[in-house]
């Protein structure tokens, strides 16, 4: 008879084993959302971006850690666990004021300006003529509120927290009622926050859309997570109140119906592009695999017609141009001239600058070609994911809250090393002083790797299962890889 002290111990019970995971991902998700509050509230951007960019390296650490371990939780347990980590993630960035962007206070005045049956598109923020709209949390006039950063004077003894005060709005129409109407439904002295409870709710209902999508294709809910939880979101989209959220919202909308319903995914782009002008760049993934101008007129008819109906409220309403600073601002940011700051920085390694902007343009013609010819019309973010991703790296914008839209496109198609890009745009955005003049190159650099490693390793992981099988019918096409998480119990 065996002695009761060498029997074999009973092993943990299933229940409770399954506990361990979600326990794991709830400590991770507290400790991410109190390392975001840290950040948003360290008011060091001008200051220390050194130390700034160090609360940053954390929280997109643990944001790391808490994706990994939700891949051992059950899928029962799942989809509340992203929904609460959402909440907490978006909740964290309203817990100071706004604290790497002032554009926030454009759309303030913007809302405010057209409540007052102004057109912003006829008048900037230090014309004369608006002086009745200002108050003193906008246009500061006292020399220790103008003694701060990021302040612009307007007149002699008043200042205000806009940027670019003397030139006129360069936001898209639905953009502006966006403002119009967040101005609307805000009680009087909110200030900054209606803004970011707007960009709160904004992107909880992302995370919603993302759900949903995933379950009707019966995709794994768990890639959400890569919105849901993203510092990203809480810095860009809630904390400085990007109106990118909102872009991203009707994006995701769009590449969920498209498929079924090109018409409506059409209407839903247009508004997107109406709303931020970036999301243009998802189209080719829309048309991946159509072959008949019929059918791309079916999508693009509508969205060219809702941009239309669109501006054209505001083209009656305004005596000026309703694209306002759009030319200047994409003049001041370096995209016609190669040799200004840190666009194009890839290419600028191994190419003369005047070459940089027919080599971007030759490569992206490129792209949306190969995704128009052999991406996957079931999965129209996917090709989305690459036109999108590699504009980025072609392009390497300074700004981190235009990856948002990048960002989503990884939490519908699990492609996560693409993140590499946002996370490159968030350092050269905070960390280009402290980190020296290399910063673009070095980060941007290692996001094609990262990009570039991940496309070996899946494309080694699907030749490894593939052996001695026939290829399926996608075989090839762009987002026909791997899942990227297994079931879990």
């Amino acid at each position: 008879m065996d002695h009761p002290r060498l029997r074999p111990r009973p092993g943990p019970r299933p229940q409770a084993a399954a506990r361990i995971p979600v326990a794991v991902t709830v400590l991770l998700l507290t400790a991410l959302t109190g390392v975001l509050v840290a950040a948003v509230r360290y008011d060091a951007y001008f200051t220390d971006p050194a130390g700034l960019l160090g609360w940053y390296a954390a929280a997109w650490a643990l944001f790391g850690a808490a994706v990994w371990s939700l891949r051992r939780v059950p899928a029962r347990r799942v989809v509340p666990l992203l929904l609460a980590g959402a909440l907490a993630v978006a909740g964290a960035g309203l817990a100071g004021p706004p604290l790497t962007s002032t554009d926030s206070f454009r759309y303030a005045w913007d809302g405010r300006v057209q409540a007052a049956g102004t057109s912003p598109y006829d008048r900037a923020p230090a014309d004369p003529a608006l002086r009745p709209l200002r108050d003193a949390w906008l246009f500061p006039h006292t020399p220790a509120a103008c003694a701060g950063p990021a302040r612009v004077i307007v007149e002699p003894g008043v200042c205000t927290r806009i940027n670019r005060p003397v030139v006129h709005t360069i936001y898209p129409p639905v953009a502006e009622g966006y403002f119009a109407l967040v101005h609307f439904l805000s009680p009087p002295g909110v200030r900054h926050k209606a803004l970011q409870v707007g960009g709160a709710l904004t992107a909880f209902a992302v995370t919603v859309a993302l759900l949903l999508i995933l379950r009707r294709r019966g995709a794994d809910p768990r890639t959400a997570a890569w919105w849901a939880w993203c510092p990203a979101v809480a810095v860009e989209a809630v904390n400085n109140a990007h109106v990118d959220g909102l872009a991203v919202l009707l994006s995701v909308a769009a590449l969920g119906v498209v498929v079924r319903r090109r018409a409506l995914g059409g209407a839903l782009f247009g508004l997107a592009v109406a709303a931020k002008l970036l999301p243009s760049v998802l189209l080719p993934g829309a048309l991946a695999g159509v072959r008949r101008w019929r059918d791309a007129a079916v999508l693009l008819l509508p969205a060219a017609a809702v941009v239309g109906l669109a501006y054209l409220p505001y083209v009656l309403w305004s005596r000026s141009s309703v694209f306002g600073y759009l030319g200047g601002y994409a003049e001041e940011e370096g995209y016609g001239d190669p040799g200004a700051g840190g666009r194009y920085a890839l290419l600028r390694l191994v190419l003369p600058d005047a070459w940089a902007v027919p080599a971007v343009v030759a490569g992206m013609l490129a792209v949306v070609a190969y995704v128009w010819w052999r991406g996957d019309p079931e999965r129209p973010w996917s090709g989305a994911l690459l036109v999108t991703g590699t504009a980025f790296l072609l392009m390497t914008p300074g700004y981190s809250w235009y990856a948002l839209l990048l960002v989503a496109l990884v939490a519908l198609d699990g492609r996560a090393e693409w993140l590499g890009v946002a996370v490159a745009g968030a350092v050269v955005y905070v960390g280009r002083v402290p980190l020296g003049g290399a910063t673009v190159e070095v980060a941007y650099g290692l996001a094609g790797a990262a990009v570039l490693a991940g496309w070996a390793l899946r494309r080694r992981a699907g030749a490894r299962d593939g052996e001695g099988s026939r290829p399926g019918p996608r075989s090839g096409r762009v987002g026909g890889g791997q899942p990227m998480w297994k079931e879990s119990p």
